[in-house]
């Protein structure tokens, strides 16, 4: 989405923005933002203004815009147009569940909109928790243009009553959007097709606020082979994944700019720039394009063979004999290399290609199938919500499993060390796993799960068993706060 943005930017003479949307204090830190300028300046997708950059329309980060947000929403509780909701997290639940049970579109039905203005003042005087939520018509449609589809309508009756300003003070991404892009006068935006039910309330809020609504356009989503939506569980989805293994970044933001697209004369090799001089949004494929790594492992190969000797060398050395990479190999490999020519079979899968697996490699005198199973789907459950990849938190997290597991942490481990190198014994494992990185490290243990052959029966067993883990840790996190 970003590439496309960029292209159509430069295609128009226009400025391609970025903006952080980090009000999801949860899950946004420093780590996960360098992530994106990384991954974008590696990719040579530049930005005119942005959080690094600097611009007439920061601040950048939405973290830092809290107070323009809140402003916005008391102007929409001042004009009626949204109101307090003091429903409680149990209250609400128990209403989805009970519409669930009728067969009913779950939302939220209106129970504070009855609140008396004396009621409202006294609860906020109070203290009580509370949200501020819009109002949405109760009938009719909403009617819009998208740039790509065409009209479109959604019921009234299908939209629920957004949150726009959370308990905590932060803005929802449907407020904090429609402000964001009218204030930063942001006039298209292409983002991806499953924010087309969001529209109407997108739209609903530059009427009330009195703006007039950028042009939006719906992009096809990237599609894993089997037609199922590109994500983290089936498919690696993270640049840095595709930087590891040696992909060539004009290689990838040419396969990117493939995915939906195609120069008009049909060329597969091309360059942003080379987009951006040709780029109609009319000629965007509306068919959900499909990721294929040998697709793009081929394109790649291409851009490697046009390289001279030189070059060659010069990526080669970028990729993996930097000194930086090697500052960080050295420390595993020094006290255990009496020769140069014993460093390679150290390193081979840390800096290529692991081996392939079979169900044979996690054979175990201690561990049945089912808790090497367990193993590798608890331990890639639990790594995919890791916030900070770091050796500390990565053994506390196996550690905590072997406890529920009732097995020894020696044992546990074997699994991980088959899936991250390929052999039962390798250098240190959290060792490995900070030096190959979060991304490789999920992919190996999603394709070690592959290997051990996981039916849909068990894979439902083992999620009920790592909900019942995700109690226990619960509860213990419980304790330790009190």
């Amino acid at each position: 989405m970003a590439l496309f943005n960029w292209v159509f930017a430069r295609s128009q003479g226009g400025e391609f923005i970025l903006r952080i949307e980090d009000t999801d204090v949860a899950r946004s830190t420093p780590e996960s933002e360098q992530l994106i300028l990384d991954s974008l300046r590696w990719l040579n997708i530049d930005w005119d203004e942005g959080p690094d950059v600097g611009g007439s329309n920061g601040p950048y980060r939405q973290s830092a815009r809290k107070h323009i947000y809140q402003e916005h929403a008391h102007q929409l509780l001042e004009h009626g147009h949204a109101f307090y909701c003091f429903c409680t997290t149990e209250r609400l639940d128990e209403m989805r569940a009970a519409q669930r049970a009728a067969g009913e579109t779950t939302g939220y039905d209106g129970r504070c909109l009855a609140l008396s203005s004396d009621e409202v003042h006294r609860r906020l005087g109070a203290g009580d928790a509370h949200v501020i939520r819009m109002k949405i018509p109760d009938q009719g449609v909403c009617a819009f243009d998208d740039a790509l589809r065409g009209p479109i309508e959604i019921p009234w009756s299908q939209v629920d009553m957004q949150v726009l300003i959370k308990h905590d003070g932060f803005p929802t991404y449907h407020l904090a959007v429609v402000v964001d892009d009218h204030l930063m006068g942001i006039t298209h935006i292409l983002r991806g097709e499953e924010w087309i039910n969001s529209v109407p309330k997108h739209q609903l809020l530059y009427w009330y606020f009195g703006w007039d609504m950028p042009v939006h356009c719906h992009l096809p989503l990237l599609r894993n082979p089997d037609q199922s939506k590109l994500s983290k569980r089936k498919h690696p989805t993270s640049v840095n994944y595709y930087r590891r293994i040696g992909i060539l970044p004009e290689a990838l933001v040419n396969y990117l700019g493939m995915m939906g697209w195609s120069m008009p004369d049909e060329r597969e090799i091309f360059t942003p720039q080379d987009m951006a001089d040709d780029f109609e949004l009319s000629s965007i494929h509306l068919g959900g394009p499909v990721f294929d790594l040998d697709k793009l492992s081929w394109l790649n190969g291409q851009y490697l063979r046009q390289l001279d000797a030189g070059a060659f060398m010069d990526r080669i050395a970028e990729w993996a004999a930097n000194r930086d990479n090697l500052s960080r190999l050295v420390p595993l490999i020094q006290e255990r290399t009496t020769r140069f020519s014993d460093i390679l079979p150290q390193v081979d899968y840390l800096l290529g290609d692991r081996r392939p697996l079979s169900l044979e490699d996690f054979s175990h005198a201690r561990l049945s199938p089912e808790q090497v199973a367990q193993i590798l789907d608890h331990t890639s459950r639990e790594l995919d919500a890791l916030r900070h990849w770091e050796r500390d938190a990565l053994f506390e997290t196996c550690q905590a499993l072997a406890q529920f597991m009732g097995l020894k942490i020696r044992d546990y481990l074997f699994p991980l060390f088959v899936a991250l190198s390929g052999r039962a014994v390798s250098l240190p494992l959290f060792d490995s796993m900070v030096f190959l990185g979060s991304d490789l490290t999920r992919v190996r243990l999603r394709q070690a799960i592959n290997a051990v052959g996981i039916s849909k029966k068990q894979a439902k067993r083992l999620e009920k068993q790592h909900r019942e883990y995700l109690k226990v840790k619960g509860s213990g996190a419980d304790e330790s706060a009190g």
